[in-house]
């Protein structure tokens, strides 16, 4: 196997703790004269330990070894494989080097693994060929990951040459894409010691569709417009969600990015302490193939705070345009984001007749750079009650109307007043309740 990966140039970077890199050490080692078979079954074993715990985060079934050695080639980000997920691939001279690589991949589907097993006394391979998986863990993966790889792996297996294999694996890049864009919705960044941007996916994210959230539909309507416009390539703008806790304003944006995932549209959140690495977020995402939503939650700034001069520079103002596919949705309690006090009209000047206050100006010159504002208020009681029963639908509940509502109005007394997250708590403690549920 050493032998065979050792040939790899374009996917030749792999990391050396890879449970591919780590089976080729074994392999190697193994061809010695008096290789210590106990240390040597040992790493293999904690090597199948790997793949197993891949395969259940991702689901894989059936020849976990191959799904493997799908996921390696769908998440392998180099030159090739992000021009690819561009353009499809093109004629050029980098396609000899691709097809060189895919007939070495096409041999390591083909390996074949009884040697290394008759010699170790073992037949864990054997097994992880014809895999039967126990359930699929839904919480545990993104489903729509193991999908693809499942299905471009059972392609794979039937390519009988790497003309074929080739076909297949930059046609997936081209309809999916490759890395983790490819195969998730939503990230959130972190930085490394040395201040590189490192990208998590988040693959627990909310399941939540634009129906799920009752009422609001003006709102919605404004935010599927423009979503639509930019994921169409389309002008499309910033957008600000402003207004009362427990609105749905996070919940709209979440089910956007669930509504638009597969026309390329990705999310990636990020926190006010974050805003400094904006310029460098956006440099590694400006010639990917995907329409990105820089989302920032509950966005406030207190008068001390001074964050929000980074958003503004990116937003608008900067001397580097806004890359077109990106847009930045934020949600918000306050329409104006940056916390106003009387002290702000220190400088007002009056010139004829109007009155004209920098320090005001430059508080919401921010909110300005928005250029869609959609006002999420608190729901009236009527609304409230509507939002309450049809959730009580949805979730298969037992009750009258009018008890629902009474029990609905005792439960917001109690609990933070009326709005949708009201009702959404109200629904999942009556669901709780064995009796009430058909």
């Amino acid at each position: 196997m050493n032998d065979i990966v050792s040939k790899l140039l374009l996917y030749g970077d792999m990391p050396q703790d890879s449970i591919l890199m780590e089976l080729c050490n074994i392999c190697r080692e193994v061809k010695k004269e008096g290789f210590e078979k106990d240390i040597l079954v040992t790493s293999v074993y904690k090597q199948i330990k790997k793949l197993l715990e891949i395969s259940t985060d991702y689901a894989f079934d059936r020849n976990l070894w191959h799904n493997y050695l799908t996921y390696l080639l769908i998440t392998n980000e180099n030159p090739f494989t992000i021009t690819c997920e561009k353009v499809g691939a093109k004629d050029g001279s980098v396609n000899y080097f691709a097809k060189n690589d895919f007939k070495i991949f096409k041999q390591l589907f083909d390996y074949d693994f009884s040697l290394l097993e008759t010699k170790l006394g073992i037949d864990c391979f054997s097994q992880i060929t014809s895999y039967k998986a126990i359930g699929k863990p839904e919480l545990m993966y993104n489903k729509n990951v193991s999908e693809k790889v499942r299905t471009l792996s059972e392609a794979l297996e039937k390519a009988t040459d790497e003309e074929q294999f080739f076909n297949l694996v930059t046609g997936f890049y081209k309809d999916y894409g490759i890395g983790m864009f490819g195969l998730n919705k939503a990230f959130r960044i972190h930085s490394d010691d040395s201040g590189n941007i490192k990208f998590q996916a988040i693959n627990n994210m909310d399941k939540v569709v634009l129906d799920d959230l009752v009422g609001y539909e003006i709102q919605k309507k404004k935010l599927v417009d423009n979503t639509l416009a930019f994921v169409e390539g389309r002008k499309a703008n910033n957008c600000l969600l402003f207004g009362d806790s427990g609105t749905g304003k996070s919940t709209s944006i979440k089910a956007i990015v669930n509504e638009f995932y597969g026309q390329g549209l990705r999310m990636i959140e990020i926190y006010k302490h974050q805003f400094k690495d904006l310029s460098n977020l956006i440099a590694l995402i400006k010639n990917r193939n995907y329409k990105f939503i820089i989302y920032m939650d509950d966005l406030s700034f207190e008068e001390f705070e001074i964050e929000y001069k980074f958003l503004k520079a990116v937003i608008e103002g900067g001397v580097e345009t806004k890359p077109d596919n990106i847009l930045i949705y934020a949600t918000s309690n306050r329409r104006h984001l940056i916390k106003e006090t009387w002290n702000d009209r220190n400088d007002v000047e009056v010139e004829n007749g109007m009155h004209k206050s920098d320090t005001m100006q430059e508080k919401l010159s921010l909110v300005n750079r928005f250029g869609v504002t959609i006002n999420y208020s608190k729901p009236s009681q009527n609304e409230y009650f509507t939002i309450v029963k049809e959730l009580a639908h949805k979730s298969g509940i037992n009750m009258s109307d009018k008890e629902l509502c009474a029990e609905a109005n005792k439960w917001e007394l109690s609990h933070g007043g009326i709005s949708g997250r009201t009702a959404q708590q109200f629904i999942n403690y009556i669901s709780g309740t064995v009796e009430n549920t058909k």
